[in-house]
């Protein structure tokens, strides 16, 4: 037996007017996982515990049958290990967002215009991370690249649980109320903005009509990961498909391989054959289980474009899941394929949100009393509620 898990980051939302008071993931043409549904296993899972922030860390941990209360160190870290930064036990990572202020003389009175500094190239945000680096790194604090708006600063010996707030919370808002408590951070971030808002990079953006990373935002520290190794768990060899450092970082730590997929972006105009083609290629080629995950739903969802996060449901459902288990039925091979989001991720909020998931779980060989849709009306309907995704996933993999 194939073990897949499609992991549809942030895909579930709540019913909006505009759409008949249909969610996105109702209202998107979904043939594949429809005609699924019908003969799977349907259901609700909370992914997220009550003591904890809606993160896509947390959630992902979750729905790869870990859990977050036990093993979650902090977002940055998982992020930090994807990077290629070896951590010491002390140190103390943090997610380095480069972003989009507005332009008001006192910082504090800023609004968060853009998380994401309009999706910037790597190679832009190289430049200014190195410029950040070079005003600030001292012996305990040092910036890293990684990819788009999502770097890394490690801070030796430094501070934990000072409840920052990431940025895609608060789009749109003053930061007055939402700036770090702990001075150093409030510093590092106020005085980037000197740094960052004339940089040539950033002039010519602007010259072309796109959003300037005029700011870090560091928020979501943690130390070194203390998660346990999937194989010793569960007896599978694995591996992650993503455009995003967490969940590379997620799989690493596990020790699930790594697949690196051209064209990958980690918005909707990733790579989404690509992705299907690698993960046929890793089940043929000794893998058991693959955790494929696109970001794409997430990124519309926080940016509250609803007709694109409609559209990246149709392409996993017409670029992937069909593509992908059309394959697998031709070979005659037997695989269990989980579907689900991680966390809501709606569109009037722009940010993620706690309430349980629908999920599905599929199997090859074996047909289940499922729904007639796969979407969150269809999965509350069957009663099925999972408290953790720790259990769900033990049901995936054992069923």
């Amino acid at each position: 037996m194939k073990y897949i898990v499609m992991l549809c980051d942030g895909m579930a939302g709540y019913p909006m007017e505009s759409l008949g008071n249909k969610t996105t993931m109702m209202a998107a043409n979904k043939p594949n996982m429809n005609k699924m549904a019908k003969t799977s296993v349907v259901g609700l899972c909370k992914t997220v515990p009550d003591t904890m922030a809606p993160g896509s860390d947390v959630a992902n941990l979750a729905a790869m049958g870990f859990d977050p209360l036990s093993c979650y160190t902090g977002r940055s870290p998982l992020e930090a290990m994807s990077i290629g930064i070896d951590m010491n036990a002390t140190d103390i990572a943090f997610r380095c967002n480069l972003v989009t202020l507005t332009d008001e003389e006192n910082y504090e009175n800023k609004i968060m215009a853009d998380y994401s500094s309009q999706e910037i190239t790597t190679a832009e945000a190289d430049e200014l991370i190195k410029a950040v680096n070079e005003a600030f790194k001292t012996d305990e604090i040092e910036f890293y690249t990684g990819i788009s708006y999502r770097h890394c600063m490690i801070w030796h010996d430094g501070p934990k649980g000072l409840g920052l707030t990431p940025p895609h919370d608060i789009s749109d808002r003053k930061i007055t109320e939402y700036m770090p408590k702990e001075p150093k951070i409030r510093e590092l971030m106020i005085k980037s903005y000197d740094v960052l808002k004339n940089h040539p990079v950033n002039k010519a953006r602007v010259a072309r009509g796109l959003n300037p990373a005029n700011s870090i935002w560091l928020w979501g520290e943690g130390t070194r990961p203390a998660v346990p190794n999937f194989y010793e768990k569960f007896g599978l060899k694995g591996a992650v498909i993503s455009a995003v450092d967490l969940i590379k970082g997620i799989g690493m730590s596990t020790g699930l391989d790594v697949i690196e997929v051209e064209g990958a972006t980690g918005n909707i105009d990733t790579n989404f054959a690509n992705k299907c083609e690698a993960a046929y290629n890793a089940l043929k080629n000794g893998m058991n289980y693959v955790y494929i995950h696109v970001e794409a739903p997430d990124e519309c969802g926080h940016r509250g474009e609803a007709d694109n996060k409609i559209k990246a449901i149709e392409y996993i459902d017409q670029q992937i899941i069909g593509p992908l288990t059309q394959k697998l039925l031709a070979d005659g091979e037997d695989f269990r394929m989980l579907i689900m989001p991680d966390h809501p991720t709606p569109i009037a909020t722009k940010t993620h949100a706690r309430d349980a998931v629908p999920f599905m779980i599929y199997t090859s060989n074996r047909d289940e009393k499922g729904t007639e849709t796969f979407d969150e009306e269809a999965a509350k309907s069957t009663n099925i509620n999972y408290e953790n995704g720790v259990t769900l996933c033990k049901t995936f993999l054992e069923r």
